[in-house]
């Protein structure tokens, strides 16, 4: 049977399926405006430079993005809303910003993030590199080296404490802005303890190295060699024993130079320049207790290295030029007198004096150097012998001997002459005072080389001296080379007892 559908139904279903085709068509436009976006840049605040890999999200939780190498992000997909945006990179504090989100648009939201200042990290504990803990140091000088770095660089200051265990004294020495300190004042045969203290100018508190501790070895009071050495561009006087151990008897930092020994008075004598004043000092065998010798007149002459003076053996007198004259002094600074003045206006520039025999060797040269004259007078000033005279070149060293019959002295053979007092080929000689004869005591020396500076030895069967290139700036070495009572015409040895030495004396 055939179903009928009247209109009343007919309308009904009619109008239930257009609602639903309605209601499904509007569900569908609303459904595209819910979402919209948020995109941006990260920056650093201040330099605006782009910051690359910076975390950003969102809270309500939606979707996290990192920025590109430009800085910039894109979230996508974020439902319509209100929401807080943050960005989080290394080294940086982290920002958020509030943002509404729009159906179907683009919310621009940029981050200017602030760099962190990473917490300063304190230098390292300093690390004592020299003096070796417990290590004996030989000589009043010291020089303390250790080392520290910083994480950032900081520029390290550093203080240095000492102490020592023969008295209460502790010595603090700030501001050091090395990692190295010299120190002058040894106590010979202390114990001393050392620790250095290091921080950077940011974190207050300073950071310690462990304590350290050396010894200083007592004093060799038996040393018999003497002689000079550069040190920190400064003449710094050594003395040492026949084994050839030496021990510095000055510091690093003073000019020191020309030591003879006084056995008698158990002193040694030296020179001391301090700016242009030049002086004559005493110190004890283990260089302390250092007395200035003159004051108001002072030694001079041409060349202050080249200036000698004389202590003869058993005498408190000190003998040292100035110019063209000769002044004697005790050594303790006191009754200073004139011993002679040459008549040509000549510069006494070395002399040797014996007291006993009433005879003075003098060597004497005009401004320049030349012009040299090696003579001896007695106490009145009347000439004994003349040695050396009349001859081009310069001259170098005179010693006389303790029977007073010999003269050795240093003549530059080649008669150079120059500005610069150059020597070419300065050689040994020994002068006889009995019988007048010279003696060429150099032997087989070196070609191009000097020998300056003779002083005989104690026995006088040796002559010590300093041999060097005769290009001025060479290295200089004291030998010693034996005298040939025979003269036999054979070239004895030189024997090398110290190297980077010269101004020898042997008593």
């Amino acid at each position: 049977m055939k179903k009928v559908i009247n209109n009343r139904t007919y309308l009904m279903w009619t109008s239930v399926l257009l609602l639903v085709f309605t209601f499904s068509c509007n569900e569908d436009r609303v459904s595209e405006f819910q979402f919209g976006s948020i995109k941006g840049r990260v920056v650093e605040k201040g330099t605006n430079r782009p910051i690359p890999n910076a975390k950003v999200f969102t809270n309500p939780v939606s979707s996290t993005v990192f920025s590109d190498s430009t800085g910039n992000y894109m979230i996508e997909n974020v439902e319509i809303g209100d929401y807080t945006v943050e960005a989080q990179a290394d080294q940086y504090s982290s920002a958020s910003q509030p943002a509404a989100v729009n159906a179907g648009r683009e919310t621009s939201v940029v981050f200017e993030l602030e760099p962190i200042e990473e917490e300063n990290r304190a230098p390292s504990a300093p690390a004592l590199n020299t003096p070796a803990r417990d290590e004996l140091i030989s000589g009043i000088e010291v020089t303390f080296r250790w080392s520290s770095t910083d994480p950032e660089d900081d520029p390290i200051t550093y203080s240095l404490e000492l102490r020592n265990d023969q008295n209460n004294t502790v010595e603090l020495f700030e501001d050091i802005r090395t990692d190295s300190l010299v120190y002058s004042s040894l106590i010979l045969g202390a114990k001393y303890f050392w620790q250095v203290a290091a921080n950077d100018g940011v974190n207050e508190e300073d950071v310690l190295s462990e304590l350290g501790a050396f010894e200083v070895e007592g004093p060799p009071l038996d040393n018999r060699f003497f002689f000079a050495r550069t040190i920190n561009g400064n003449n710094v006087i050594f003395s040492a024993d026949a084994e050839g151990n030496e021990f510095q008897l000055t510091p690093s930092d003073r000019n020191a130079y020309r030591p003879k020994l006084n056995r008698a008075a158990q002193k040694v004598g030296f020179y001391l320049t301090a700016g242009a004043d030049l002086d004559l000092y005493t110190m004890d065998l283990d260089g302390s207790n250092w007395r200035q010798v003159t004051r108001t007149v002072k030694p001079n002459g041409f060349n202050l290295n080249e200036l000698g003076f004389a202590w003869p053996a058993d005498s408190d007198m000190m003998y040292y030029p100035q110019f063209d004259k000769l002044f004697r002094i005790n050594s303790n600074g006191q009754g200073r007198e004139l011993v002679y003045q040459t008549p040509d206006g000549s510069f006494i520039s070395e002399l040797d004096v014996s007291e006993n025999d009433d005879i003075i060797v003098l060597k004497t040269n005009n401004a320049a150097g030349y012009e040299v004259q090696i003579y001896t007078i007695d106490f009145e000033g009347n000439v004994l012998d003349t040695i050396l005279s009349g001859v081009p070149g310069g001259a170098n060293g005179v010693s006389l001997s303790v029977t007073n019959q010999l003269v050795i002295y240093s003549y530059d053979v080649s008669g150079f002459q120059n500005n610069q007092y150059r020597r070419l080929d300065s050689r040994l000689f020994q002068y006889n005072l009995v019988d007048d004869t010279t003696v060429d005591i150099s032997g087989d020396k070196p070609a191009g080389t000097n020998d300056l500076d003779p002083t005989l030895s104690p026995n006088e069967a040796f002559v010590i001296f300093v041999n060097t290139d005769n290009d001025m700036v060479s290295q200089r070495d004291v030998y010693q080379v034996e005298i040939d009572p025979e003269d036999d015409g054979q070239d004895d040895p030189r024997e090398l007892l110290f190297s980077n030495a010269y101004m020898p004396n042997w008593e």
